[in-house]
């Protein structure tokens, strides 16, 4: 076994265990406190609830990349996930307005692409594009990160489910990053991966903790750092040379989540309702309508991630427009399925 492998699997383990030995901790403080969620109107919970999980995460996370990654590699992939955190940190704590989170994870993006140098330079003939000039290829790595951080977000709704996504996720990545080499990239995803597992013990049905912004927008931000240097470099290996590939490989890995939030986004706007408006019409939503339940909800879901994760190998060669073409068309199906199901039982 490579000392790559043995980094990736003490990565893994060093979070898992920070997050699952901190979570805890976190739950008597914040009912100490009364940092409690109680719910509401539009809330898929009942009683009242912790939600500072997100620090157990980040610090699962930072901890364990202290340890074992070249932390001047990645020094400015850091300050990033710093500047998220104390962004939801305030966030859960006081309740800051949109614009303000957005203003946030914008300066935490340009310190990615201008001290980190991680940015989309090309779209790999998407649409037809291929090299970005500067100042466009800036831009929309903070497209990229915003809609990623804030679908993962959108998507925390029910107990696992953010959580489960993401450890499907930066799991998928970091299987990427390893296949590639990518020592620094690898060793983040693990890491992620290991601190979502530590929490999720925790976070899945019946949750004693939730991940709050912190959680939401810490891993949200890391899946975007990993997303853009998926599109970035594709994969190219010793059995793989397919440097186009990457934008496709970042949207399957995400497919859920960011197909939803589009679905969400458009669906309200033609309603002349805001796209970021509160509302239950989330994929999640529609599940737990049709009884399912939290416990069943997050896992179907999952289940259907894994599954478009699987699906895109045999994707892997095409076009890389007909291989998102094809993928939207499946995740839209899923997706459509259970608003079908409720909209026929309505007119019953």
């Amino acid at each position: 076994m490579t000392l790559l492998n043995l980094n990736m699997i003490f990565s893994l383990l060093t979070s898992f265990l920070i997050a699952f030995l901190a979570v805890p901790k976190l739950i008597y403080f914040a009912e100490k406190l009364r940092l409690l969620d109680d719910g509401g109107d539009r809330a898929s919970h009942k009683g009242a609830t912790p939600f500072f999980g997100g620090i157990a995460i980040f610090t699962g996370i930072i901890c364990s990349l202290l340890f074992w990654a070249e932390i001047e590699n990645i020094q400015y992939i850091l300050v990033s996930i710093l500047i998220v955190f104390i962004l939801g940190l305030i966030d859960d704590l006081r309740e800051i307005t949109a614009f303000k989170k957005l203003i946030g994870q914008i300066i935490a993006t340009l310190a990615l692409i201008f001290l980190g140098d991680l940015h989309i330079d090309s779209m790999h003939g998407v649409l037809g594009v291929y090299d970005l000039p500067v100042w466009i290829g800036s831009l929309f790595t903070i497209f990229v990160v915003i809609v990623i951080t804030n679908g993962f977000n959108l998507i925390d709704g029910i107990d696992g489910l953010a959580g489960g996504f993401g450890l499907i996720s930066s799991f998928s990545f970091g299987v990427i990053a390893l296949t590639m080499g990518q020592s620094d990239m690898a060793i983040i995803a693990f890491t992620l991966t290991g601190a979502l597992l530590g929490f999720l013990k925790y976070n899945f049905y019946p949750a004693r903790i939730f991940m709050g912004d912190t959680g939401s927008l810490v891993v949200g931000m890391t899946l975007s750092i990993l997303a853009i240097n998926c599109i970035k470099h594709g994969l190219v290996s010793e059995n793989y040379n397919l440097p186009d590939i990457g934008p496709f490989l970042a949207i399957s890995f995400l497919s859920i989540p960011l197909f939803d939030s589009l679905r969400v986004f458009i669906v309200r706007s033609l309603k002349g309702n805001g796209p970021l408006s509160a509302g239950r019409d989330h994929i999640h939503h529609a599940l737990l309508d049709l009884d399912y339940g939290h416990k069943y909800t997050s896992l179907i879901l999952c289940a259907f991630s894994v599954f478009l994760i699987l699906g895109s190998y045999f994707l892997l060669e095409y076009n890389v427009n007909v291989s998102i073409a094809v993928l939207a068309g499946v995740s839209y199906l899923i997706l459509f399925i259970p608003f079908y199901i409720l909209k026929a039982k309505s007119k019953e």
